[in-house]
């Protein structure tokens, strides 16, 4: 990718997230994209140079950050470390990634409300390959005896819900930032699979 094209791309993205932004204060229908325009000091004509309409921002917002998650929660397995560490530090960098673009994810609880069958489709897969990256560290604990034996799907799911659920609810006015916040999850989750120095899980 060319300096311009880089370029392009961060520029997108800043509308993406200040759009978004905009249709988490006001809501998805009771937004147009003159209000969002205006709101970004662009012209309409500017907005619609990278969005087609307000579907589809949305929807490359949706992708944006579905991907974002893969490369992250990627990068942590990527890393030398052992499995329980590893799953903490994805859970981690999830809980910080889903506060620090707080707008969006909120707006990604029921996607069928707002595309068509293809978005929704590209918006799943995202979505499936995702959850297999825990699948993925929740099972390589298993096999390294270090989490007990669990249905991975099940506990992924529990997992990644009582993550995504901290948008809302977590103050940034509370006693922890979000860092602590982060970490204080991972660990209590990191109880359902740890087992304990007498072979069996931590009750």
């Amino acid at each position: 990718m060319s300096l311009r094209e880089r370029k392009t791309a961060k520029k997108k993205e800043d509308i993406l997230r200040m759009a978004v932004s905009v249709l988490s204060e006001k809501g998805y229908d009771g937004t147009t994209m003159e209000e969002i325009a205006s709101k970004l000091l662009m012209t309409k004509d500017s907005v619609y140079y990278y969005f087609r309409d307000k579907q589809d921002l949305l929807y490359q917002s949706h992708s944006m950050l579905l991907e974002g998650s893969i490369e992250n929660v990627e990068g942590v397995q990527r890393q030398d470390l052992p499995v329980k560490d590893k799953l903490r530090r994805a859970m981690i960098v999830h809980i910080e990634y889903i506060l620090m673009e707080r707008s969006g994810f909120e707006m990604m609880i029921k996607p069928e409300q707002y595309f068509s069958n293809p978005q929704i489709e590209t918006i799943f897969q995202l979505r499936d390959e995702y959850g297999k990256c825990f699948d993925q560290l929740i099972l390589e604990g298993i096999e390294a005896d270090a989490f007990g034996s669990v249905d991975v799907k099940i506990v992924r799911n529990i997992i990644l819900g009582a993550m995504n659920w901290v948008t809302q609810w977590y103050s940034e006015d509370g006693k922890k930032d979000k860092k602590e916040i982060a970490e204080d999850i991972a660990d209590y989750l990191l109880h359902i699979l740890i087992k304990n120095n007498n072979g069996g899980e931590t009750s």
